[in-house]
Parts: C-alpha cells; sequence; structure tokens
C-alpha cells in the first residue's frame, strides 16, 4: 500500500521523499498514529479512511469526517445507567489530554530536525544533487502529518462537544459537569495546535496564553458546602 501510495501522490504532483526517517519522525509518527485512530469506539474514526490516507493511496479523507459519529456510537451502545455515557466521553477526554503532551514534544523535535536540515543542506558541499529537493520534500510531508495530527485532535474536540451537547438534551444529569470541565482543560491544547504552537514548556510542559473557555452548562447558582477542618 505504501509502494502504491507514493505513486499515486508522485503522479499528483506531491513531494516524495526518499530520505530514511530519523528517529525523531518515528516517534512523532508513532504518537501521532494514536490521535488519528480510534480502535476502543467501533470506527468512529474512520479508521479505514485513516489507513488509505497514511498510505497516501488517499489524499485528506479527514477533512469529511462528521463530528456526531462518536455520539451516534454512545448512544447505540446499551449502558446499565446513563449516567455511564457521561463517564465514558470524559474518560476518553482525559487519555486524550494524558497524552497531548509528548505527542506536543515529538512534534517540536521534528519541527527542529527539518531546521537542521535546511540549514545543513545550504552549508555541505558534498551533498547529492537532489538533496535541497529531498529535504524539502521530507519538510512538506512532516507538515501533512502535523497537520493531519491538529485536525485530528479538533475532530475529536467536536466530537466530544456534540456528544455532551446532545447527551445534556438526551439524559440530563449532573455527570455533565464533568464532561464541561474535561474540555475545557482540552480546548487550550486545541487552540495551541491550530496556532502551530507545539515547543513551549512550563507548568505540565505547557504555557498557555489565553484561559479556558467557559462552562457551557448553564446550571443554578452553586452552593458550596461548609468546610470541615480536622
Amino acid at each position: 500500500m505504501p509502494t502504491l501510495g507514493n505513486a499515486r501522490a508522485a503522479a499528483d504532483g506531491e513531494p516524495v521523499s526518499a530520505f530514511n526517517q530519523t528517529d525523531q519522525e518515528r516517534e512523532m509518527h508513532d504518537r501521532v498514529w494514536r490521535f488519528l485512530i480510534a480502535p476502543h469506539a467501533h470506527d468512529w474514526f474512520y479508521d479505514t479512511a485513516v489507513e488509505l490516507q497514511r498510505t497516501r493511496i488517499a489524499a485528506n479523507l479527514d477533512t469529511r469526517f462528521i463530528a456526531d459519529r462518536y455520539y451516534s456510537t454512545l448512544r447505540s451502545t446499551q449502558y446499565q445507567s446513563s449516567r455511564v455515557r457521561y463517564r465514558k466521553v470524559a474518560d476518553d477526554i482525559a487519555i486524550d489530554i494524558a497524552t497531548i503532551p509528548t505527542t506536543f514534544a515529538a512534534i517540536c523535535r521534528v519541527i527542529e530536525v527539518d531546521r537542521q536540515r535546511a540549514i545543513a543542506v545550504s552549508n555541505v558541499t558534498l551533498a547529492a544533487p537532489d538533496a535541497a529537493a529531498q529535504v524539502a520534500a521530507r519538510k512538506w510531508e512532516n507538515d501533512q502529518t502535523i497537520g493531519w495530527f491538529t485536525r485530528a485532535l479538533t475532530y475529536r474536540y467536536q466530537s466530544y462537544s456534540v456528544a455532551l451537547e446532545r447527551l445534556l438534551v438526551e439524559t440530563p444529569h449532573e455527570e455533565g459537569r464533568v464532561v464541561d470541565a474535561q474540555l475545557a482543560r482540552m480546548q487550550p491544547y486545541v487552540a495551541r495546535a491550530q496556532a502551530g504552537d507545539f515547543c513551549l514548556s512550563g507548568g505540565d510542559g505547557l504555557i498557555f496564553k489565553d484561559t479556558a473557555i467557559a462552562s457551557r452548562y448553564a446550571t443554578a447558582p452553586f452552593t458550596p458546602e461548609p468546610l470541615v477542618r480536622k
């Protein structure tokens, strides 16, 4: 499939690099892959289309993905309690959040590799005749992977948001607060990915310039319970 995909890409005028992958590129692909598929959720992530896109047999099929498939999977799965669907969404978001920082770091390292390649090819004298074209092709391929990850992360966020809002209408429960809080934690990551900002470091490996989105879960004013000190 990769051989056919590369032939298809070259025929369509897309850059195809013959470079071996660096360790950093291999790690980035491995970490990004986790966000491109969802084997635990009955193909709500279009896993078959993802494989065709990964091997370049088809281009950018993910731009056609519809963000209500995750909710459809939740709705069609029989649970003993309707509250469990909220817990499922919250758990899925938590798993995503736990793996985003290391994925950002892997992407950042590949961005640095591409920068170093560009410097090297402009300074060495014994590079292969097609070295500059190969460097440009590999950077294009890496940029495509990074862009795909950004779209996949956005798709997950949108899918979780659709699921929460439809669950609030169909089976309202207080567990919606937890899901909404998890979405508020995820949103800055999505914003940073969309801005191409993968390399900042700080608390929890990240620095956020903007605050999280306001809660969408409107409820009556909350009265805190008195704190009992031991």
